[in-house]
């Protein structure tokens, strides 16, 4: 990841520091704990407990280095000013074939379609940035061609 901002609203931000205090001052002690374990039972070039821990080791400490890199380099996404147009930080409902939905544009960093927080660098997030309720947009996304009608914004 390379030293370039990285849009997070205050909740995103919040989320990603509380991650990284649960990896570094939770999963990190089990994590070294697991390898004093599983050292105890001699032989480590066959020993299946070892080599899961040390592997877990490397993925929570290579992901507290791309937490602390993006919280580093947070910039802050402001509320959604009242210029009447879809940004980031946005929360707009859009209505399509499949019904109505709401959304909150956001950075790709806190993404989650689940949760309804979708990234300004998919489809639909490309589609809604600077429309305004009212307006249809053409998305193109894996599945085929839409039209989404944005009914408002907050």
């Amino acid at each position: 990841m390379q030293d370039k901002p990285v849009p997070l609203t205050p909740d995103g931000l919040r989320r990603l520091q509380e991650e990284l205090e649960h990896l570094v001052s939770q999963r990190r002690p089990e994590i070294a704990q697991r390898i004093k374990h599983a050292k105890e039972f001699g032989d480590l070039s066959e020993n299946a407990e070892y080599e899961d821990a040390k592997n877990e080791q490397g993925f929570v400490e290579g992901r507290i280095l791309t937490l602390e890199q993006m919280i580093r380099n947070a910039s802050l996404i402001a509320a959604a000013t009242a210029d009447g147009s879809v940004r980031l930080g946005s929360t707009v409902t859009v209505q399509d074939e499949f019904g109505t939905s709401s959304y909150t544009i956001v950075g790709p960093a806190e993404a989650d379609a689940a949760s309804g927080r979708i990234s300004l660098e998919s489809p639909v997030g490309k589609a809604l940035i600077g429309r305004e309720p009212g307006e249809e947009v053409e998305v193109e996304t894996p599945g085929g061609a839409r039209r989404v009608r944005i009914l408002e914004l907050a």
